[in-house]
């Protein structure tokens, strides 16, 4: 009967909708570029390749920015479900579930509803886009909140073993997820609250570090080791470039994937504002009202430097971008969870929440019903589909596009210059080729006539070159 009850409860139905809500996008969503449609990329390539060391962005082209986690669990779910949308995003799907119901408990220890941590988690928009983004931001999100909450099951007295261990096993696969940034995001919480809760002595009597510390290694390093031999000057690339030049330069002229992102000094405050609204509003209020009693409470305490110290790490950069916050998504629901009680008008603020997701789905409906979801959406996706039948050569001008790749099954090629595309209409009977707007005027006038426009987006148009019209 507690079973049901529990169940049964409006907020576990508001979870299962949501849950089933953002799968059903998972399905329906094409892959965008540019992120999302390059991670699955890389994982398809995987799939494909059947090389599960080296991540390829390009057959052949290693993909030294990101360790391999993400595109391990990508690439699997291709496996089982075939190449597509719902297999690609599948993963953090699951991901964003089991971080649901890790922190279901700590709602119970406070007599309340197993669920409502859940809630809130899938009411944040930030948290609730990421259960269906194929990204590395949803692992590392996942990893940070193993460590987190293993450490705190971990240093109780007579705690369960396996948290001790756990604690661990989310480091080793936080270096597989994202890297040694996982330490980073992890250790300075820790460290400050055992200053502030004197709880040094603990530490050292409450984790098995020899075996622990192994334990990581064994989980990480061989991984490290391996895709060195494979690609030479990976971890040089990756630890130096990525973590330090990335962090310190928005404009890193070494960047061999990405774009810049220079924001300005801050910024990551504005995206947890706005990406977190309206729970981060709920805990900066109650905060303020108990801030000179706030750190006689433990948990509290923990909770609040977990949240606070990621945003605080990234103020100093300017190369970053919103879904950085994804590691505080769980704080910030344990915290909300904590002064539940005391918040007023709680239903009404789960009722505002809950207008993120309710807009989605109208917004998707609306594109839909009117005809304009292949228009708008950035993806090549229904330009390749709509016209892979004619079983034509497929071109992108210039440059691939990630989600041109993903949906031509790595069939699609660059024409890089007007040289090229003279040659291909000289030497082709007839091929496709795709044409961002802003870049058309590029094309030399000549070649222009013999292309034929069949169908356009808002970014881009598709054209058929066949020798017989000409």
């Amino acid at each position: 009967m507690k079973l049901f009850s529990k169940i049964s409860s409006p907020f576990s139905l508001i979870v299962f909708i949501l849950l089933i809500f953002r799968g059903v996008l998972n399905a329906l969503i094409p892959l965008m570029d540019k992120t999302e449609a390059r991670y699955a990329e890389i994982a398809r390539i995987m799939a494909e390749t059947n090389n599960w060391i080296t991540p390829q962005i390009d057959y052949g082209i290693p993909f030294w920015a990101k360790p391999p986690l993400s595109t391990w669990f990508s690439a699997i779910s291709f496996e089982v479900f075939g190449v597509n949308e719902f297999a690609a995003r599948f993963p953090y799907l699951i991901l964003s579930t089991l971080m649901v119901f890790l922190v279901g408990k700590y709602a119970k220890r406070k007599g309340l509803n197993f669920f409502i941590p859940g809630v809130i988690l899938l009411t944040i928009p930030e948290f609730l886009i990421h259960a269906g983004v194929v990204s590395t931001d949803t692992s590392l999100a996942f990893c940070v909140t193993l460590v987190m909450l293993s450490f705190w099951e971990g240093i109780k007295e007579n705690s369960k073993t396996i948290w001790k261990y756990l604690f661990f096993v989310g480091i080793g696969l936080g270096l597989l997820a994202k890297g040694p940034i996982i330490i980073i995001l992890t250790g300075p919480p820790i460290f400050f609250w055992l200053i502030i809760s004197n709880k040094f002595k603990l530490l050292w009597k409450s984790f098995p570090w020899i075996l622990g510390i192994l334990l990581t290694s064994l989980i990480a390093i061989p991984w490290y080791y391996i895709a060195e031999i494979k690609s030479e000057g990976f971890i040089n690339y990756f630890i130096v470039g990525e973590h330090f030049k990335r962090f310190l330069s928005s404009d890193w002229k070494g960047d061999k994937y990405g774009f810049p992102k220079s924001q300005p000094l801050g910024m990551i405050w504005i995206f947890l504002f706005l990406f977190a609204l309206p729970w981060i509003q709920v805990v900066i209020g109650k905060f303020w009202k108990t801030r000179r009693t706030i750190l006689k409470d433990n948990w509290a305490t923990y909770l609040l430097l977990w949240l606070l110290w990621t945003p605080l790490f990234f103020s100093v950069s300017k190369s970053l971008i919103h879904p950085y916050i994804m590691p505080v998504m769980v704080p910030l629901a344990l915290l909300t969870t904590y002064w539940w009680n005391d918040i007023k008008h709680s239903k009404n603020i789960i009722r505002a929440s809950l207008l993120f997701p309710i807009f989605i789905l109208i917004f998707y409906i609306g594109l839909t019903i009117s005809g304009k979801k292949e228009f708008y959406f950035k993806t090549d996706k229904y330009l390749i589909e709509n016209h892979s039948d004619k079983n034509l050569p497929i071109y992108h001008w210039q440059k691939k596009s990630y989600s041109g790749q993903f949906y031509s099954k790595g069939k699609i090629e660059a024409i890089k210059n007007n040289d090229e595309l003279k040659n291909k209409l000289l030497q082709q009977e007839s091929f496709l080729v795709i044409i961002p707007h802003k870049k058309i005027n590029k094309i030399d006038p000549k070649s222009i006539i013999s292309l034929k426009e069949i169908e356009v987006n808002n970014d881009k148009g598709i054209y058929l070159f066949k020798k017989s019209e000409q």
